[in-house]
Order: structure tokens, then sequence, then C-alpha cells
């Protein structure tokens, strides 16, 4: 990098700073991050997953630790608490952190418990809530049926005159799907055949679809 204003050296202007840290804000900064905690986690013992980068496991008898990273938050999930209160001091010895406690959202992904009934699930509620009013739709009928029956949709029923063109230019149909898309990835699997039907006529939606 350049010498910063102010700490230019007199006898060696035209020489550049070699850095010995990332600085947060650079774009090198999150790869470097994510370098080190690589090199930090696998340091305990843990083994990167490889379909999925961000997830670390570590296996000590019957005892199973999951490690799950995103940019710079940590979901820890195992069923050994013991061992993951040993996971968390190492951690702090390496990294600077704050430990929120048991996880109730993440990534607007609620984790709810049953605990008398062992239970642990997932819920995107909140989210779709705030999809539904962003859309306008917010007081729409809710049901369990997720593509009417008989509804068939093609590409004769995309706009053919200026007029509808324009009409349909102002409805944000690809920014809906997108948003659907999102639940669909996370929780919601079970609207992936309508997603898959809808999402086909992003580029020039009409009315019907």
């Amino acid at each position: 990098m350049i010498q910063p204003e102010g700490f230019v050296d007199p006898t060696s202007a035209t020489k550049i700073c070699k850095l010995r840290k990332s600085i947060y804000g650079l774009k090198q900064a999150s790869r470097s991050w994510n370098l080190r905690f690589d090199e930090v986690v696998k340091g305990f013992g843990f083994i990167k997953n490889e379909e999925e980068p961000c997830v670390y496991k570590k296996v000590s008898g019957s005892a199973l630790v999951f490690q799950v990273l995103y940019v710079d938050d940590i979901l820890l999930i195992g069923n050994n608490i013991p061992m993951l209160e040993i996971v968390k001091s190492s951690l702090r010895k390496s990294f600077s952190m704050k430990d929120l406690g048991e996880a109730t959202y993440i990534l607007g992904i609620k984790i709810y418990r049953d605990r008398s009934k062992r239970i642990i699930g997932l819920s995107q509620d909140t989210y779709i809530d705030k999809v539904l009013k962003r859309f306008n739709m917010q007081d729409s009928k809710k049901g369990f049926l997720l593509m009417s029956h008989g509804v068939s949709l093609c590409k004769s029923q995309c706009p053919s005159t200026p007029d509808e063109q324009e009409k349909m230019n102002a409805i944000p149909y690809a920014s809906a799907i997108g948003s659907i898309m999102y639940a669909m990835l996370c929780t919601c699997p079970d609207v992936a055949y309508a997603i898959s039907v809808a999402s086909r006529y992003q580029s020039n939606p009409g009315e019907v679809h």
C-alpha cells in the first residue's frame, strides 16, 4: 500500500509499505481472515467439510461438534456440553469473540426447540411475513395449496403489446421469485416445484404468470 498521508518517510518517499497484518475494509481482508480461521480450527482437530467449506466437524469418542462459519459469525452445535465449552475456550485464546449464548436466530432463520419432545427445528415465518408485507400480500388468504390444480403456464402468456409490457414492468416478479427462493433453499423445499415453474418467466412475465 502507499505510505499514508502524514506518515511518509522523506528519505524513501517513492517506496510503498508492506502489510504485515490485514486491514479491515481491504478486499484481501476477508480472505486473510478465512485462511487464519481455517488454520486455527484445524489446529484444534476440526475437519473441513468438502462440500460445504464453511462447516467443520470434530469427533472425540461419542462426542460430536459442528462449527458453522458465516463471515465472522460462528454457530456451534454438539451433543456434549463440556466439549463445546472447551472449543469456545480455545477460540477465545486465538480470537477476540463474544459468546451470545444459545442460538435463536441465524441468517434470519429461527431455531426453535421443544426439549420435552426432543425436537429442534428451523422456521422462517418472520422472514416470510416480511416478504408478504413487501409485496402487499400480508392480508392474503393462507393455505397449504402450493400451486392450484390445472394451472398451466407457457410462453404464449407473455406480454404481446407495448401496453401489456409497460404494465408488467411495474410488477417486481423476479424479486418475488428470488425472495421465495431463499426460503425454499433454507426451510421450505416443498415450494420447489412451484418456484421452478414460475421462475421460467422471470425475463418477460405476463399477468397470468
